[in-house]
């Protein structure tokens, strides 16, 4: 079946996109805005880190050395992934009760134990709830990205999936633009009610927003299965392959993020500082950093729905990875060390990471194309968060390099390997480029 097969003709020769309903609009700004607020929630702990970690240290009886806040940030960073490594949970439950209502729940969640750190009064406190708050995350990504490619008409879809992912980019924008303005006059506590209350204006887009055709074509089918058979399916003869590839390319994208995102405010705050820029310099020069590869990761999500076109799934997701692996190895393992002069070679690489890290946007297309409605969102949520737990093993294991070398440069550079790796990956994967989404 054609891909433009749902659209309409208004003369000979031009085919125009089917226009979009007043519910697949509603519904796209519901699941785009969650993913926004996952993007500024995941983002804020980068940012408050260490100022959180000096006041609740010495009250949780330990000293507050910059040894200390960084094993326990690693740790607190490493529960966060594990908690949407447990996001895999929401699938089954998308796809047995519907994409909707599982979406806000999971919106709902993470906002409200995003809101519930900014109270931590202990170190054992702020990681259970970052823990807890990872659950909700990982969940609202495969929800939001499963409405988008069953709602919208399939002449849509591409673009709806790279308008859909930018939301998390703007998130880390917001983020940013927050502890700018807000975080740097009334600290990190601040910062998570800023990342918990914007859920309730999620509350209202939800309204009046119905479940997609596709799902509902097969609710009673779904409903009459156990909530785990959706999850069983995945690894089923026919499946399982794909299932696997699909999981190993995202522990390969996840090792981007400590490069991409995690480790640049402390990387422009070190060279910045190599260059004599010091206090709240250094810090604002971090907060533009970011920005910079929120919106050149941006137009790298605008891009994909034409990349993947054109080359394809595995061609796009190889483009992206070529450009991650080329520019972490150099902006971390040579332009750090420039010294004085690196940062503005430093901020030129990173808007090169920030296109590269627009390869999570080709997954939200391509993962829904790849498995049937009945367990759509399983495998979107099982793909997207089990190889978060792998991630939660790489933090310790990059926390450990940055120990040994004492620099966070030679270490994060190495993260590189992984997207050599997902190269050599990459051709094992199923190639869906032409064809429509599976009923």
């Amino acid at each position: 079946m054609h891909d433009f097969a749902a659209t309409k003709t208004n003369y000979p020769g031009k085919v125009l996109p089917e226009p979009l309903t007043r519910n697949q609009i509603r519904g796209f700004w519901a699941s785009w805005g969650g993913w926004t607020l996952d993007g500024m929630d995941s983002f804020v702990y980068a940012l408050v880190l260490v100022p959180s970690l000096r006041e609740l240290l010495p009250r949780s009886g330990i000293a507050a050395t910059k040894g200390n806040i960084g094993l326990y940030g690693a740790s607190l960073f490493a529960l966060f992934l594990v908690g949407w490594g447990l996001a895999f949970l929401w699938g089954p439950i998308g796809d047995k009760f519907g994409r909707v209502r599982t979406l806000m729940l999971t919106i709902v969640w993470y906002s409200l134990f995003t809101f519930m750190s900014a109270f931590s009064t202990s170190v054992w406190q702020l990681a259970a709830l970052r823990l807890l708050a990872g659950v909700g995350i990982g969940g609202e990504w495969a929800m939001g990205g499963t409405f988008v490619a069953e709602a919208w008409p399939e002449s849509r879809r591409r673009v709806g999936a790279g308008l859909m992912h930018t939301g998390y980019y703007v998130g880390i924008f917001l983020a940013a633009l927050a502890n700018y303005g807000i975080g740097s006059r009334y600290g990190w506590r601040a910062m998570f009610i800023v990342g918990g209350l914007p859920a309730l204006l999620l509350a209202w887009v939800r309204h009046g927003v119905a479940e997609p055709a596709a799902w509902t074509k097969k609710e009673n089918i779904v409903r009459t299965w156990t909530v785990w058979r959706p999850l069983a399916t995945l690894f089923s003869p026919a499946l399982r392959r794909r299932t696997i590839v699909n999981a190993c390319l995202m522990l390969a994208s996840i090792c981007g993020l400590w490069a991409g995102t995690v480790y640049v405010p402390a990387a422009i705050t070190a060279v910045a500082e190599a260059g004599g820029r010091v206090g709240p310099q250094a810090v604002q020069l971090a907060s533009w950093g970011i920005m910079l590869v929120s919106f050149a990761t941006i137009l790298g999500c605008l891009a994909m729905p034409w990349l993947a076109e054109q080359v394809g799934r595995r061609g796009a997701l190889a483009i992206y990875f070529s450009l991650m692996m080329v520019f972490i190895a150099l902006t971390f393992g040579k332009v750090f060390y420039l010294g004085a002069s690196a940062l503005p070679w430093f901020f030129v690489c990173l808007f090169f990471l920030g296109l590269g890290g627009a390869n999570f946007a080709v997954y939200t297309l391509w993962l829904p194309e790849q498995y049937p409605t009945e367990c759509r969102a399983s495998a979107f949520a099982f793909s997207t968060s089990f190889a978060r737990f792998g991630g939660a093993g790489i933090t310790f294991l990059v926390g450990a390099g940055i120990r040994h070398f004492g620099s966070l440069g030679i270490p994060v550079a190495m993260t590189s390997i992984a997207f050599a790796l997902g190269l050599l990956l990459i051709p094992l994967a199923a190639e869906t480029r032409g064809k429509t989404l599976p009923a």
